[in-house]
C-alpha cells in the first residue's frame, strides 16, 4: 500500500450548522443583510483554494440540542441542518479551520480522513493486462 504523509492525506471537512446561521459582517452592506454562511464559507474556500466544497441538501435532520426538521420545499424551518463538505490536505483544511475560526465556532465540525482517492487507486493498482499466450 502506498503510505502518504499526514500532511498530505486527503480528508473531508463537514461543517454541520442551521440553515439560517449568517456569517459575520465584513461590509458596509452586510450590516443590512450579512450572507448566509453556507455561501460565504462556500466563497472563502475557493478564494482558498480548496480542492472541492459542496453544499448537500438535507431532506431530514437534526443537530446536537435541535429537535428534529424535515425539509418541505415551501417552508424552510430557521433550524433545518446544512452541511457543508471540503476536500482536500488534512494539513490545508485544518489551516482552513484555524484561519476561520470565528466563523466555525457556530459549526459542528466533523473530519473524515481518507485513504487514497480512487484515482490513485487505479494508477496504483493497475489490472493486469492480458498476455494473450
Amino acid at each position: 500500500m502506498i503510505q502518504q504523509s499526514n500532511n498530505q492525506r486527503i480528508a473531508a471537512l463537514r461543517l454541520y450548522f442551521p440553515l439560517a446561521t449568517r456569517a459575520r459582517a465584513t461590509r458596509f452592506w452586510h450590516r443590512l443583510s450579512a450572507p448566509a454562511l453556507a455561501h460565504h464559507l462556500i466563497a472563502v474556500a475557493k478564494r482558498s483554494n480548496i480542492m472541492q466544497a459542496m453544499l448537500h441538501q438535507i431532506s431530514s435532520g437534526y443537530l446536537p440540542g435541535e429537535q428534529l426538521s424535515h425539509q418541505h420545499p415551501e417552508i424552510s424551518g430557521m433550524r433545518h441542518p446544512q452541511c457543508l463538505e471540503l476536500v482536500d490536505t488534512e494539513e490545508r483544511l485544518r489551516d482552513f479551520m484555524r484561519e476561520h475560526a470565528d466563523e466555525l465556532r457556530k459549526v459542528h465540525a466533523v473530519m473524515f480522513l481518507c485513504e487514497l482517492p480512487v484515482a490513485h487507486h487505479l494508477t496504483a493498482y493497475a489490472p493486469p493486462t492480458s498476455s494473450g499466450t
